[in-house]
């Protein structure tokens, strides 16, 4: 059952983010009505999804890379809902969700079985759900922040050379863009933050030993590094604009090395 209930949720999270892509192309606001209600269910579903599995397993369904990705994209899903009902940012929910799928979709190819025998001990303790959850919702903070920028590089670049188009004042204000990636940002860090810390607790409560060498930990610190410098320059240093969204968006694709790259590397984030 679990099966076809996530077949079935990608089919119509397809269908959703379809139907946004032709509202991006022509404005058509009866397909965005019907595309934001398919997202609506897609949520419902993934949260029926999410309750199933933890009665299956008996435990927090995020511990797997699948559980990881699929809670990831169940985030998006979730705050792309809320900005578009509440603040209507226009084609912040196609951006976003374009991304939600891509990483629902990744978590087809990623085993999907339970966490392995011999860590079972190991997961027993509730810091290691927090640090998991919190580094998760980070992560799903930055997405957005990153997704911003990428809205204010793409219109600055179109003003800059001189592109006037329907599509350009779609975009909404500049400002705007900016200012959300901002917001956006300032949630994600301290998220992070707390995550780190408490996954070092952790680390030296359950391992007696803080990996600091481990590929995902030296990655964890400097996407921290990185944010951190960018909230120095925004709210000490007063800077704004171009720069300033440019450094957002190299921090996001540092989170992409640091969730791929370095946990193929990892030997402390067995499961993750």
């Amino acid at each position: 059952m679990l099966n076809f209930l996530y077949i079935f949720t990608v089919i119509l999270y397809c269908l959703s983010v379809l139907g946004y892509f032709i509202d991006f192309l022509n404005n058509n606001q009866k397909v965005n009505r019907i595309s934001f209600w398919l997202l609506s269910i897609v949520w419902v579903l993934q949260t029926i999804f999410f309750i199933l599995r933890m009665i299956e397993y008996n435990r927090l369904p995020i511990m797997t890379s699948f559980e990881g990705l699929f809670f990831f994209a169940w985030i998006i899903v979730s705050v792309s809902l809320v900005i578009n009902w509440f603040f209507k940012v226009d084609l912040f929910v196609f951006f976003t969700n374009i991304f939600g799928f891509a990483i629902m979709t990744f978590s087809v190819f990623v085993p999907t079985g339970d966490v392995p025998p011999a860590l079972q001990e190991l997961l027993i303790f509730e810091l290691l759900f927090i640090h998991v959850t919190l580094v998760l919702l980070s992560y799903g903070a930055f997405t957005f922040a990153f997704i911003f920028s990428i809205m204010y590089y793409y219109q600055h670049q179109m003003l800059k050379k001189k592109r006037w188009s329907k599509l350009l004042f779609r975009f909404g204000d500049l400002s705007k863009s900016e200012h959300l990636a901002f917001m956006f940002t300032i949630l994600g860090f301290p998220l992070l933050l707390m995550g780190i810390i408490l996954g070092i607790i952790w680390a030296a409560v359950a391992l007696d030993q803080i990996p600091w060498a481990d590929a995902k930990v030296i990655t964890s610190v400097l996407v921290l590094l990185v944010y951190g410098y960018y909230l120095y320059k925004r709210v000490v240093k007063k800077i704004r604009g171009y720069s300033l969204v440019l450094l957002n968006i190299a921090g996001f694709l540092l989170i992409l090395i640091n969730y791929f790259l370095s946990g193929t590397l990892s030997k402390f984030h067995l499961w993750y």
